[in-house]
């Protein structure tokens, strides 16, 4: 490692292949209040407070890893719990390990998404 500072950056996004961008980006549009922060020939980048993530279209869908939400209360988890309803795994609850509040839904392409507050 060099003795230099960094570069200064402007940040990072995620990407996921998908076999339908137009579904799994209205969800997070719709549900989990992301924002289109640009829109590309295949591919819709999202933003929710800072996060970027985005979809590209593919022939098989990319449903590995989590896309976690973070809010700033438990009251907030659990008016996300209320929104994604069915999509929900499970019921919002108590994580000791971490020290968070949280629960895990699926997203229409069968990725997990997890919302979750810190202690």
């Amino acid at each position: 490692m060099s003795d230099s500072a960094s570069p200064a950056g402007a940040g990072g996004i995620v990407f996921f292949r998908t076999a339908d961008r137009e579904t799994v980006v209205a969800w997070y549009r719709e549900v989990v209040g992301a924002e289109t922060w640009l829109e590309q020939p295949g591919c819709t980048i999202l933003e929710f407070r800072g996060f970027r993530f985005g979809f590209c279209d593919a022939e098989e869908t990319e449903d590995d890893g989590i896309l976690t939400f973070v809010y700033d209360s438990e009251a907030d988890v659990d008016a996300m719990h209320d929104r994604v309803g069915d999509a929900a795994d499970e019921a919002p609850h108590e994580n000791e390990t971490y020290d968070i509040y949280q629960f895990f839904a699926t997203d229409p392409d069968g990725r997990t998404a997890e919302f979750q507050t810190f202690r």
